[in-house]
């Protein structure tokens, strides 16, 4: 997969993650590419997490449900969540090439994270399908 993001695409999807989940009480939020590649990442600066190898682990992780998915009769599943006991994770698939991956605590509810997550992806859809062969973008 081949896609080049300018600068003006960068800062508008920093803006939309910075806006709709670092702002909303989101630790880090990053998104990458389906081979464990990050295009951006963006965190509230309180805690760091090795982004790197959550990327890869991330593109892996989804790559094995997706199998798993197709194993008993669904196309795939969109998102995963994990559950800790201080911190959670969330994957969100953008599009075929593109997903986004969220770090909160428990003062966050899951449900409001996913509307958040969903608007977010909305946005970044329209900014990301056009790199994306074979969509409507």
């Amino acid at each position: 997969m081949s896609y080049t993001l300018d600068q003006r695409q960068l800062d508008r999807i920093e803006d939309i993650l910075k806006a709709d989940l670092v702002d909303n009480g989101v630790r880090c939020v990053f998104l990458i590419d389906m081979a464990g590649n990050i295009i951006t990442h963006m965190d509230n600066g309180e805690k760091q997490h090795d982004i790197y190898s959550l990327a890869a682990l991330a593109a892996g992780n989804f790559g094995a449900v997706s199998a798993m998915a197709k194993i008993i009769g669904e196309n795939e599943f969109s998102l995963l969540f994990h559950k800790g006991k201080k911190e959670n994770i969330h994957f969100n698939k953008i599009s075929s090439e593109f997903l986004l991956i969220t770090i909160f605590g428990n003062e966050i509810s899951l449900g409001f994270l996913r509307m958040k997550v969903a608007d977010s992806v909305e946005q970044l859809k329209g900014l990301l399908e056009p790199l994306v062969p074979g969509t409507d973008g």
